[in-house]
């Protein structure tokens, strides 16, 4: 579904729904597109979906990192004047939301990741050595995947045109090294903060022993697996993960 990209000041976003804000951060290939399914659902179930694009090509270097996205995100909710946000986040957006939520409880009603780096991630900008050769990038394109036929060639050439472009690449590469720096293992167990945690049983970037591991080291937090499954559980069983999400909000009462 086309969706209209609000441009307001240094934010660009996309905005559908009315009610409970809901703050879905994106990862470090992932388009605003891979949340649509997301949006579709929770936009006409009392939630305001918001999916602002995150600056991680348009950031200089020294700020291309994950406490400068998770000051940006602080800044957005900021501006729009929101509490009590949910922050649903894929990938380095995972990462991002638990980051901003350890710098900024009193702004988070609740936390949703699903694939999140923070803890481990296999390398999320290595092995583009070959990067020139096409049918290399869509091989690992597919890999995100369970099912190699969600990485549509859009998706794929999406990815080959990130990674042969000098400056992206060289960002890819710092995001990847700040991803390891800013490891949460230490500040998780004090973030008191709902906590629904979704994930591929077959992710192979970001591996179930990730998600058991961010299951107990959060102390209000809840696991749920989806079965054939890969990195991006929201665009590969958008309505199995919606139908989990939505029941995990209507138990804890969010």
């Amino acid at each position: 579904m086309t969706r209209i990209l609000k441009k307001e000041g240094k934010f660009n976003y996309i905005e559908v729904g009315e009610g409970q804000p809901i703050i879905v951060l994106h990862g470090l290939m992932g388009g605003l597109s891979n949340f649509d399914a997301v949006t579709t659902f929770f936009s006409t179930k009392g939630y305001k979906v918001i999916i602002p694009e995150l600056p991680i090509y348009s950031m200089s270097l020294l700020k291309t990192n994950v406490k400068a996205f998770a000051k940006y995100l602080y800044d957005f909710i900021a501006f729009k004047e929101l509490n009590n946000v949910i922050l649903l986040g894929n990938s380095l957006g995972g990462h991002i939301g638990l980051y901003h939520s350890k710098m900024h409880p009193e702004k988070v009603k609740a936390l949703v990741i699903t694939g999140s780096s923070g803890l481990y991630e296999s390398a999320m900008g290595g092995g583009y050595t070959k990067r020139s050769d096409y049918e290399v990038i869509k091989k690992k394109a597919q890999e995100v995947f369970y099912d190699p036929a969600v990485a549509t060639k859009e998706i794929v050439d999406e990815v080959y045109e990130t990674v042969n472009d000098r400056n992206k690449l060289i960002k890819t590469l710092a995001i990847a090294k700040s991803a390891i720096r800013h490891n949460m293992a230490k500040d998780l167990p004090k973030m008191n903060i709902p906590t629904c945690i979704i994930w591929g049983r077959n992710d192979g970037v970001t591996p179930p022993e990730v998600a058991e591991e961010f299951n107990l080291l959060l102390p209000d937090s809840d696991l749920f697996w989806i079965e054939k499954c890969g990195h991006a559980a929201m665009m590969e069983h958008p309505e199995t993960f919606n139908q989990i999400l939505f029941d995990w909000f209507k138990k804890r009462d969010i």
